[in-house]
C-alpha cells in the first residue's frame, strides 16, 4: 500500500511539472547548460574523476547532447542522485533528464510519467560473493544476506528470484552503489546484487579484483536509458536522436577521429543528412543542423565510448554482448535519418 501511494505521488509530481515545463529546451538555452541526473558514482558509468568532473559511458551521452544543444561538451552540469531520490528529481524539474543506470519498466513508464526514450545498455541482474564463500550459483545462496538499493527494481527482483527457488534470503538496504561495496567489502553482506554492469564496475575498484565473482545468473531484464518526463515531445526527440546520431555514427565508421574528413568527403545521403550536409533536420528538433556532427565529435561515436569507458580493454572489462550493433549480432539498432 504504501509503494501505491508513493507512486501515486511521484506520478501527481511528474504530471504537474511535465505540463509546468514542456518547453525544456527553451529552458536550457535560457540556462545555458544541461543539468543531466546521474549517479552518485559508478566507475565506468558515471563518476568525478580526480579534478571532480564526471567521466564514464552515462556521462558521455549528456555530453554529446550539450554538444548538440550548444556546440560545446562543457556545458553540462552532473547532479548526483540515488536509486531513491533520482525520479523525485526529475519529477520536480531539478534535473533537465536522468541518465544514471535506471531501468525501463511499465510502471516508471506510466505511473510516474515518465519517458524511457532509448535503451542506451541492455542488461540483467546479477550476484556478486567472495571467493572463499564456496557459492558458485546463486540458487546456493540460501539463508545469506544480500546487500541491496533501495528504491530500485532489484529488491522486486531478488524477492522473486529467492521465493521461485524456494530458498531465503536477509536483505541489507543500502543507499548507493558505494554503500553497497563498503558494506560488502567490511563483511556486512554475504552477496551484492544489482546490474551486471555495475557488478563488474564495483569489482574493478577492488584492490583484490581477483577475489571476487560474478555468479552465472542472470535474473532479470535490464534496459537501461536516459529518461525525460512526460510532456514535451520535442525534448524526448532531442535525447532520443543524440542518442541514435552515436548509433549510427558507428555503423556508418563515423568516429571521432574521422569525422571532418567524411563530412567533407561522403555522398552516402544518410550521412549527409546526419552530419547537416543535406536536408534541415535539426530545425525540425528546434537544433542547428550540425546538432549530430557537434554530438559525434563530443565524444565519438557508440562503440568508442563504451569501449573507452567499460570496454574489454578497461578495469571494467565488458564485451559488448547484447549491446553489439545489429549488425553484428547486437540489439543497438537506430531507425534511419531520413
Amino acid at each position: 500500500m504504501k509503494k501505491s501511494v508513493l507512486l501515486g505521488t511521484f506520478a501527481a509530481a511528474a504530471l504537474v511539472s511535465g505540463m509546468a515545463s514542456a518547453a525544456t529546451l527553451d529552458d536550457v538555452k535560457a540556462r545555458g547548460e544541461l543539468i543531466c541526473g546521474s549517479n552518485t558514482g559508478l566507475t565506468g558509468f558515471g563518476a568525478p574523476d580526480a579534478n571532480g568532473e564526471y567521466q564514464g559511458f552515462d556521462a558521455a551521452l549528456c555530453k554529446a547532447l550539450a554538444a548538440a544543444i550548444f556546440g560545446d561538451a562543457s556545458k553540462v552540469k552532473f547532479v548526483p542522485t540515488t536509486g531513491e531520490t533520482r525520479f523525485t528529481a526529475l519529477a520536480s524539474g531539478e534535473v533537465d533528464l536522468l541518465v544514471r543506470n535506471s531501468t525501463w519498466t511499465y510502471s516508471r513508464d506510466n505511473d510516474l510519467k515518465f519517458d524511457f526514450v532509448a535503451v542506451n545498455y541492455y542488461d540483467g541482474q546479477g550476484f556478486m560473493v567472495k571467493k572463499d564463500l564456496g557459492v558458485s550459483s546463486a540458487k546456493e545462496l540460501d539463508g545469506a544476506t544480500v546487500c541491496i538499493q533501495t528504491g530500485t527494481t532489484t529488491e522486486l527482483n531478488l524477492a522473486d528470484f529467492f521465493k521461485a527457488n524456494n530458498i531465503t534470503y536477509t536483505p541489507v538496504t543500502v543507499a548507493d552503489d558505494s554503500e553497497a561495496q563498503r558494506q560488502y567489502v567490511a563483511g556486512a553482506c554475504d552477496a551484492y546484487t544489482t546490474d551486471a554492469s555495475g557488478l563488474a564496475a564495483s569489482r574493478a575498484t577492488l584492490a583484490d579484483a581477483e577475489n571476487h565473482i560474478i555468479l552465472p545468473e542472470i535474473i532479470s531484464k535490464e534496459p537501461l536509458g536516459p529518461v525525460v518526463r512526460h510532456g514535451d515531445n520535442q525534448w524526448g526527440d532531442i535525447v532520443r536522436w543524440v542518442y541514435f546520431s552515436l548509433v549510427i555514427a558507428e555503423e556508418k565508421g563515423i568516429t571521432k577521429a574521422n569525422i571532418e574528413e567524411v563530412a567533407s568527403t561522403s555522398t552516402d545521403p544518410e550521412v549527409r543528412r546526419l552530419l547537416g550536409l543535406e536536408g534541415e533536420m535539426g530545425a525540425m528538433m528546434g537544433l542547428d543542423n550540425n546538432w549530430a556532427k557537434n554530438a559525434i565529435a563530443a565524444n565519438g561515436n557508440y562503440g568508442e565510448i563504451f569501449e573507452a569507458n567499460i570496454g574489454t580493454a578497461t578495469p571494467i572489462g565488458l564485451a559488448r554482448g547484447l549491446n553489439a550493433l545489429w549488425t553484428q549480432g547486437g540489439l543497438q539498432y537506430a531507425p534511419p535519418v531520413r
